[in-house]
């Protein structure tokens, strides 16, 4: 069984024809929709494999539209479209059990690739519709959280299909990427939002007083126990918990973690009673635990255990697209925060805030924003502001692989030209390179084209033949 009929709903013209087009080259039969009322009459008349529904229409919201297509056609699954690549779009279409979610502008390349994935799952199973979810009422952090990158997109979808379910969750990622935003918004969109949210970091609790933080105590169970202690797992029941920084925990706490994971029940430091829990648990850590795992400093079944969903943060230099987005919301916050009054940051400041390689990600561009703001004379951040900074982009830049500074003059380069009228770019991008690469070579031998050759390691015909084409002057030696 394949897809064959697609159902496209959407109120610009242009959209539907793009998509139309896109989805007949792949042999599918397309059916246009201009709204809501016309998508439910077309569902009624005909049987279709997927629908594309945008998110804003004028008539019904097409999320609503998902809803009522849900109740009635529950195995038919759905992408849905929007121009607003907002984390609260993303996050509640996958909530309400949408197939996959898209963004205008399209990359028709990335459509396609969607429709296959739906295509090559329904060839699979027959039925690829989704568990059906309760809709919860969305609320609290995650709002908080800026990027409309396509990395981001993907951490907003994988948010919404798991918001809604107990299953546990393991956020990865390097420090400062906000793998305690994302834990907060999995709460706060989960059927546990308006229970406990329990926070605590493992690596900043000395590991003696870590047990008693988590399990609780007895009164009496050791020196200063003078009254009962209530853990943080029996004050986040039925809620969620979690442990951040979790590869720091020590191998005789895994231990007991692990029984909770098992058992669903703690037991006080003291105490002989078991205390039946109901919690989700929600890990994070910037280690790589499988390596921690083959070191033998984090248990295997444990993280077995854990990493049911793995959920991998991006760092900040991998998503820079979304820097002006969180530089426009930091300063907001500076401002609220300091009374400052800042009304944006100059072209100038803002790419060399892009070319930062950012180790501390996103609570490093927070800090730098936060103390431009306070030290800043003027309204507009200007790059005299981050003094700091361009030393640093500096010394990344000098430190730098060939490779990489090579990828980045391409790029500039290339987005300067229209590829489209270029016949030879190869060639041309090859002899850019080869060109100063022998003369150097040639400048070193001092003119010695057998010993340049094999330095080069090629033939020497074949380096005469080059020192011809690329009009390299192969005499010219340094000064003495």
């Amino acid at each position: 069984m394949s897809l064959k009929r697609i159902l496209v709903t959407d109120d610009e013209e242009s959209i539907r024809w793009v998509l139309s087009k896109a989805l007949q080259k792949l042999g599918l039969q397309v059916d246009l929709a201009d709204c809501g009322a016309a998508a439910r009459t077309l569902l009624g008349q005909n049987q279709y494999d997927l629908a594309m529904i945008d998110i804003k229409m004028p008539d019904v919201s097409g999320l609503d539209l998902l809803d009522e297509i849900q109740l009635q056609y529950p195995k038919l699954p759905i992408i849905m479209m929007t121009a607003e690549s907002s984390m609260e779009n993303a996050v509640e279409a996958m909530k309400r059990g949408a197939y996959d979610y898209i963004t205008k502008p399209f990359d028709l390349d990335v459509v396609q690739e969607t429709i296959l994935k739906a295509q090559k799952i329904y060839t699979a199973t027959g039925d690829n519709a989704l568990p059906q979810h309760q809709v919860v009422e969305q609320q609290g952090p995650e709002k908080t959280i800026i990027g409309n990158s396509k990395a981001m997109q993907e951490v907003y979808k994988l948010l919404g299909k798991v918001a809604l379910s107990d299953i546990t969750i393991l956020i990865t990622g390097e420090s400062g990427t906000g793998k305690e935003l994302i834990a907060q918004a999995v709460h706060c969109n989960s059927k546990r939002s308006k229970l406990p949210f329990i926070a605590i970091n493992c690596a900043a609790i000395p590991h003696e007083l870590l047990e008693s933080e988590l399990f609780g105590f007895e009164k009496g169970a050791f020196t200063g126990a003078i009254e009962r202690k209530i853990g943080k797992f029996e004050q986040a029941n039925n809620g969620t918990i979690f442990l951040d920084e979790i590869g720091d925990m020590s191998l005789d706490l895994q231990t007991k973690l692990l029984r909770v994971l098992q058992e669903k029940e703690i037991t006080r430091t003291g105490g002989n009673k078991a205390i039946p829990i109901n919690v989700r648990i929600v890990a994070a850590t910037n280690k790589n635990l499988e390596q921690c795992v083959s070191e033998k400093t984090f248990r295997e079944d444990l993280y077995y255990r854990l990493n049911v969903l793995p959920f991998a943060l991006p760092p900040l230099r991998e998503r820079k697209e979304d820097i002006s987005l969180l530089v426009d919301f930091f300063i907001h916050k500076a401002n609220s925060q300091f009374k400052s009054a800042i009304t944006s940051c100059s072209d100038k400041a803002m790419a060399l805030l892009i070319r930062h390689n950012w180790p501390g990600n996103i609570r490093e561009l927070e800090n730098t924003i936060q103390r431009a703001c306070l030290l800043s004379q003027g309204q507009m951040l200007r790059t005299s502001d981050f003094s700091q900074l361009q030393t640093c982009v500096a010394d990344h830049q000098e430190s730098e692989s060939l490779e990489a500074l090579i990828d980045k003059k391409l790029r500039a380069s290339l987005d300067q030209k229209d590829i489209v009228e270029v016949n030879d770019l190869y060639e041309m991008v090859l002899h850019q390179v080869e060109r100063p690469l022998i003369q150097i070579i040639l400048e070193k031998t001092r003119g010695n084209q057998v010993r340049a050759a094999q330095i080069l390691g090629i033939n020497r015909n074949t380096l005469r033949k080059k020192i011809q084409l690329l009009e390299i002057e192969a005499d010219k030696t340094p000064p003495a």
